[in-house]
């Protein structure tokens, strides 16, 4: 079976002031229809490099990147214009990656616009669809992104996300910035979201607690090399690699009684 996503043998680079920095080194992975791949590993280690380079917003310096088979590497704008409905992203930020100008409507409407999606009728009735399915009310379509909360501004990047139907979503920290009950939701809709309509989702994170029932596979990510990749609940539990061993056993317990770094232990146990 040909994976939806496959990378191989990924590299890219940046020029700085003190030398060239290398921020994916060979990198290689696949999302196959219908599951999620968590990407994990600490700030700076390349995980959004790679998200960029899989959306084409920056060009690496070589290897592979395929979609359903067609490589994307090295492909113009023009060229790249079909596939993009095909691969979405939601940001971690969702206040800054909204326009504060625009209403929800012209927001989650602006996908299906640029690629000259149906009637201005039915784009109207795609986007409250859009927003019941990710549960907005469909009477706020005219309000400006500063009046909902950070947990509801996280569902109008997942619904402008969804305008185009994608295959693949990007889910870039989508829920690093919000509070941990809001969290749960917004994992809980991408979900559901996923079941019924048999999504795809490169689920970039650092936290391994929120990835270990929700995703069917992880990629853990040091120095912008794969350095341990596995189902998740194998990874979870038997972690090979020092660097997955010290994130686990690095997450705080909420319980007085159970010493500083014993996470893994005390949730093996």
């Amino acid at each position: 079976m040909t994976a939806l996503l496959s990378i191989r043998e990924l590299h890219c680079s940046f020029d700085t002031t003190r030398g060239k920095v290398h921020a994916v080194r060979g990198v290689s992975l696949e999302v196959n229809a219908g599951e999620t791949l968590a990407l994990v590993g600490e700030s700076g280690c390349g995980k959004t490099t790679l998200a960029r380079c899989i959306l084409g917003l920056q060009r690496p310096d070589s290897g592979h990147i395929l979609l359903d088979g067609q490589e994307m590497v090295g492909l113009s704008r023009r060229a790249m214009r079909p596939f993009r409905p095909d691969v979405q992203c939601v940001f971690q930020d969702p206040f800054s990656s909204l326009n504060p100008r625009k209403r929800i409507s012209a927001l989650i409407r602006e996908p299906l616009d640029v690629h000259g999606v149906g009637t201005p009728e039915e784009r109207k009735r795609r986007v409250l669809d859009l927003m019941e399915r990710v549960g907005l009310r469909p009477d706020w379509a005219e309000r400006f992104p500063h009046e909902f909360s950070g947990g509801q501004r996280q569902r109008i990047g997942i619904a402008r996300a969804l305008a185009l139907n994608p295959r693949l979503i990007i889910c870039d920290e989508p829920v690093s910035a919000l509070d941990v009950s809001v969290q749960a939701q917004i994992v809980n809709l991408l979900y559901t979201l996923q079941r019924d309509l048999g999504l795809s989702y490169l689920f970039i994170t650092h936290d391994l607690t929120l990835v270990e029932n929700f995703a069917d596979r992880v990629a853990m990510m040091y120095q912008g090399q794969i350095v341990e990749s596995g189902p998740a609940q194998e990874v979870w539990r038997n972690p090979q690699h020092e660097f997955t061993r010290t994130l686990i056993d690095a997450i705080p317990i909420p319980d007085p009684d159970v010493p500083m770094g014993s996470g893994r232990k005390a949730f093996a146990g």
